[in-house]
């Protein structure tokens, strides 16, 4: 697998930051932050970044990302498209193959079903958006409480009813042991649908107060990384593993350290 760095590891940096620190410590793409990729077009283009990229020796590999994508009114579908569009024009400019989707929550007593169908629904208007931009759609689950989306099985249950050439998935090791995801889940995925294995670790508490906040660097918890490792290996998944972890902690350390160990210690396990 390559070796990913994920702004939201070092969110106080700006994108140009996450580019430099990347590059030099090593890694081989970057999951770019979608506000830092904003703030920089204010006063830069894209042809810069890209040139920068070039230089680092990267390669962008996601765009992270679009939240609270289902159970939207009119006003906020067409909110959700034009992010979508913009994007992708974002995405096909840096050869950036992938756009992260992130579900929000469902009104009290939804039932499965309507959250399948409702969700599946705004993640093929998102792939009809992005195809003519040759940019894909990957849709990630929440291992918390109250996402209606919470496992691997669901995730993929949903892009399974998409049935869409440019609609895949996110595995995140945090959501999965947040949100109870299944080894065995692991296995009926088609490779070829897992658009970025997201890895990092959390600390010892219950289930479901993990939050973002709680995240490690990898191997620094308490999840079973090696067990998932594995079974997402046994689907023959040879992408990108990246690493991407929102402690505030973190943030206030010097980026280029945050990212050398954050290399260092992923590589334990790839």
């Amino acid at each position: 697998m390559k070796l990913g760095y994920n702004g939201a590891t070092t969110m106080t940096s700006n994108l140009e930051t996450d580019i430099r620190i990347a590059g030099k410590v090593g890694f081989d793409v970057l999951e770019i932050t979608a506000s830092k990729l904003d703030s920089y077009l204010q006063t830069r283009t894209l042809a810069d970044a890209r040139r920068q990229l070039e230089a680092a020796k990267l390669k962008a590999h996601a765009i992270n990302s679009i939240e609270k994508i289902n159970f939207r009114d009119a006003a906020g579908r067409a909110e959700v498209l034009a992010r979508t569009r913009q994007l992708s024009e974002y995405g096909k400019a840096l050869e950036c193959p992938w756009i992260i989707a992130v579900p929000g929550p469902a009104p009290e007593g939804t039932t499965w079903q309507a959250i399948r169908d409702n969700t599946a629904t705004c993640l093929r208007a998102m792939s009809e958006t992005a195809e003519p931009y040759g940019v894909q759609i990957a849709f990630e689950f929440l291992g918390f409480p109250w996402c209606p989306v919470q496992t691997v099985a669901q995730a993929w249950e949903i892009v399974k009813t998409v049935n869409s050439p440019n609609v895949g998935m996110v595995i995140d090791t945090c959501h999965f042991y947040a949100g109870g995801s299944t080894l065995d889940s692991v296995k009926s995925i088609d490779a070829k649908k897992l658009a970025v294995f997201h890895i990092n670790d959390v600390e010892a508490m219950p289930k479901e107060k993990i939050t973002d906040a709680n995240r490690l660097f990898p191997g620094d918890g308490v999840i079973p990384l090696k067990e998932i490792i594995g079974a997402v290996r046994a689907t023959r998944f040879d992408g990108v593993a990246s690493v991407e972890i929102f402690r505030p902690e973190y943030w206030q350390r010097d980026p280029l350290s945050v990212a050398k160990e954050a290399l260092q210690k992923s590589k334990r396990y790839f």
